[in-house]
């Protein structure tokens, strides 16, 4: 009786798999869905920020139109997002721009959105006397929420952002609609070339999100219990 899986289709594409076609053609695979990862969760840390403090700012003719934009952004699919980025950064630009770069684009953005609420969550959870008792000082608003209110809100944020962050990671296999060569992109090329290994590959693909997202999964109930602690005492 044959077998019910074949996994020789993983073992003979296995470093296709992890780098893509480099060093012959451009770098893909899980290589370059950890490094689109890591782009854009670094550039949603600052955006997330800065559109968070936006939110909560005393001006209603900066929060109230911020606020909208973030709210209608966070109300759309991330997919829409990555279409409109395609068509406007060209647009824009005056130029092709490479697919990566419409990826990393539109997960920032939409990811920025969602990390602006923790912001406001997080900077909410500081006791309002706090920021009072600061200002008392002589401290300024926005010398108050930098160096008393945001040091602390951001301990509280930080389970949540790694939380984020692990949404990030699966939402980067969106890329091949736009034919970013990331791990899921790489996966159907081989599952094209190879029908008859579809379940192997994507068992295979599926494990990879998995160990990649419990690690850091892991990571955030660590982060939280240890936080935890620390207030306590």
């Amino acid at each position: 009786m044959d077998n019910l899986f074949d996994f020789s289709v993983i073992s003979n594409n296995f470093l296709q798999l992890l780098i893509g076609r480099y060093p012959h053609g451009p770098l893909g695979g899980l290589a370059l869905t950890l490094i689109l990862a890591f782009i854009s969760v670094i550039l949603s840390i600052f955006g997330g920020l800065i559109l968070g403090l936006l939110c909560i700012s005393r001006n209603k003719l900066i929060s109230l139109p911020v606020t909208a934009v973030v709210n209608t952004v966070r109300a759309m699919p991330l997919l829409m997002v990555i279409f409109w980025m395609f068509f406007i950064l060209p647009s824009l630009s005056g130029g092709k721009v490479p697919e990566n770069t419409t990826v990393i684009c539109a997960l920032s953005i939409f990811t920025s959105c969602y990390i602006s609420q923790i912001v406001v969550a997080g900077i909410a959870s500081i006791p309002k006397g706090q920021s009072e008792a600061s200002m008392s000082t002589g401290l300024t608003y926005w010398q108050s929420m930098r160096y008393i209110i945001l040091p602390q809100g951001l301990r509280n944020m930080i389970p949540s952002f790694v939380n984020q962050f692990v949404s990030l990671i699966k939402d980067t296999s969106l890329g091949y609609i736009v034919g970013v060569s990331e791990i899921t992109q790489v996966a159907m090329q081989i599952n094209n070339r190879t029908q008859i290994y579809s379940a192997e590959i994507f068992i295979f693909l599926a494990f990879i999100y998995f160990i990649i997202c419990f690690a850091f999964t892991s990571l955030s109930r660590w982060l939280e219990s240890s936080l935890s602690w620390r207030k306590s005492i």
